[in-house]
């Protein structure tokens, strides 16, 4: 049965470049990991740091010369506070190796919809109908489903996550690079 995305994962990871974050699990008792400062605050418990250390420094003695890591990050929510911790401790640690930073923000919901999307959505453009549908389900999971519209905490929130995430992650890293689908940065 699936549950999560990582159901679907066909890689087999390696136990130790698994870290469980099991409060903001999807049945997790603390709910959403939404807030910059929440994600921070999790890298403060000492038992959390030891053991981001202990998986680090596995993987960092396997290496015959390190050169550097690479950091993928979430900006719009909690994981932005997780990420800059992670990269103050690399920053701390290894002063001397490149950290390259990639900072992910989703695609909102309505950003960038082209006029060859309207010819497809309203049956303009030259195709089947079964792609028609399947592109307009496609769609409107992508801009629904998963992004609904939010209420302005929530926006404020994605706003200040971002701020907070691009400043911290960028103050750390060698090279701080944001990605993004849409020119918004994920911001409305």
């Amino acid at each position: 049965s699936v549950e999560v995305w990582s159901d679907y994962l066909n890689v087999h990871l390696h136990p130790k470049s698994i870290y469980v974050i099991h409060q903001y699990m999807h049945d997790g008792y603390c709910g959403c990991l939404e807030a910059f400062g929440q994600g921070e605050s999790l890298l403060q418990d000492p038992g959390c740091i030891e053991e981001l250390e202990d998986r680090l420094h596995f993987y960092v003695e396997e290496c015959d010369y390190l050169q550097g890591f690479q950091v993928l990050c979430d900006l719009h929510n909690g994981f932005s506070g997780v990420g800059a911790k992670v990269t103050e401790l690399l920053y701390d640690e290894y002063s001397g190796k490149g950290i390259l930073t990639w900072g992910l923000t989703p695609v909102m919901s309505h950003v960038g919809v082209s006029e060859q999307w309207e010819k497809t959505r309203t049956g303009d453009a030259f195709m089947p109908n079964w792609i028609r549908l399947f592109l307009v389900c496609v769609f409107k999971i992508l801009t629904v489903g998963f992004f609904p519209l939010q209420d302005s905490q929530k926006n404020f929130y994605r706003l200040m996550n971002t701020a907070l995430g691009i400043v911290h992650l960028s103050s750390h890293s060698s090279l701080f690079c944001p990605l993004s689908l849409s020119g918004s940065l994920g911001i409305k």
